[in-house]
């Protein structure tokens, strides 16, 4: 095992593991655990699965996006690594397609899914919500954030992002998880704990025998997830919620918790990690409202919360997010807004909430 250490602002994180396991392959991280890693056709090009030896069978952590070359790496996982035992059951740690996609295809080979109301809900009517063309509601949320006119074009003559292109079709029937529930798996007693933010609903999972947190994407080293605001709660808070469970979170998490997350490494040193997610987006704040001396729409803020290019890959991402920043704020009642006279929002810091 090759490891990794990189300084925090008040603690050490550590990676166990250098590298990810190969396609196709696992790399098993704790008794009975197995990591398997599939790849996402997109800039994060990855999720981390977690294969949970139950004896029989295996009990998986989220699935991966379904398409033809993600079948045919499962295929090739449940022969080598996962031995031919059945997958029985599937825990979801939340509703996006990069986790539930190939959930609907183990359900139709005998798998049970195990979510939250909200996760298996959203899933459920999303992959079944087909759109062909950009909705009204979709045209009025990315005007109202002054979204690029180029990259506002360009949408209205492409087919919209569709859960159904990358989840199987997902049955009817599942079982409820929520807040305080205990559930045994891998040889295991898991408490079940509920974040939100990221996705409403989020499940993660704490091991009473050893130090071993199943984190999907509530709890990730090095990225931050996405917070956003969709067009179908323009006024959200999420980040309230997120930043709401990353306090609850830092009371639970410990030095030597082993961190299993959707995306990049296992690691260790969570309650360093959970400041560092709460300071990351506290700074944020305090860099856009300085941002927000003048009016700006959603899209000219940017440069204040991203610190980078945003191009055209990363565009949607970050609007949601800047949206989702500047509501927290609006709901806070520490910026305004005024509508333009091009259909977008104008926010700009109230009074004496503009730091020096």
């Amino acid at each position: 095992m090759d490891g990794k250490a990189e300084a925090g602002d008040s603690g050490t994180i550590r990676y166990p593991w250098e590298a990810p396991p190969e396609t196709g392959a696992a790399i098993e991280v704790a008794p009975g655990i197995l990591w398997l890693r599939l790849p996402l056709p997109m800039t994060l090009d990855h999720v981390n699965i977690y294969a949970l030896d139950d004896g029989d069978s295996w009990t998986l952590v989220d699935c991966g996006m379904y398409s033809r070359k993600t079948v045919a790496i499962w295929e090739t996982l449940l022969t080598g690594p996962l031995r031919g035992k059945p997958v029985r059951r599937i825990l979801l740690t939340h509703h996006h397609p990069d986790h539930v996609g190939v959930a609907g295809w183990f359900m139709d080979r005998g798998a049970e899914l195990w979510a939250s109301r909200t996760a298996w809900t959203l899933a459920r009517m999303l992959i079944l919500d087909v759109e062909t063309e950009p909705s009204a509601a979709a045209k009025a949320y990315w005007r109202a954030a002054g979204m690029d006119a180029d990259i506002y074009a360009k949408r209205l003559t492409e087919r919209p992002f569709n859960f159904a292109d990358m989840a199987h079709p997902l049955p009817v029937g599942y079982r409820r998880l929520q807040q305080g529930d205990v559930i045994t798996a891998g040889g295991r007693t898991w408490d079940v704990h509920v974040g939100h933010g990221h996705a409403p609903e989020h499940l993660v999972f704490f091991s009473r025998e050893d130090a071993v947190i199943l984190a999907g994407d509530q709890i990730l080293p090095s990225i931050s997830p996405n917070i956003g605001v969709h067009p179908s709660e323009p006024l959200a808070d999420p980040l309230a919620e997120w930043l709401e469970s990353c306090a609850r979170f830092s009371t639970l998490v410990r030095e030597d918790h082993l961190v299993l997350g959707g995306h990049k490494l296992p690691f260790t040193g969570a309650p360093t990690r959970m400041r560092q997610l709460i300071d990351n987006h506290a700074g944020a704040l305090k860099r856009l409202l300085r941002h927000l001396d003048q009016p700006r729409t959603a899209a000219q803020c940017f440069p204040p919360l991203f610190k980078r290019t945003i191009d055209g890959g990363s565009y949607g991402l970050a609007l949601v997010e800047a949206v989702a920043h500047l509501n927290h704020l609006l709901h806070q009642g520490a910026v305004t807004r005024a509508m333009g006279p091009d259909g977008a929002w104008l926010w700009q810091a109230a009074g004496d909430d503009i730091e020096a």
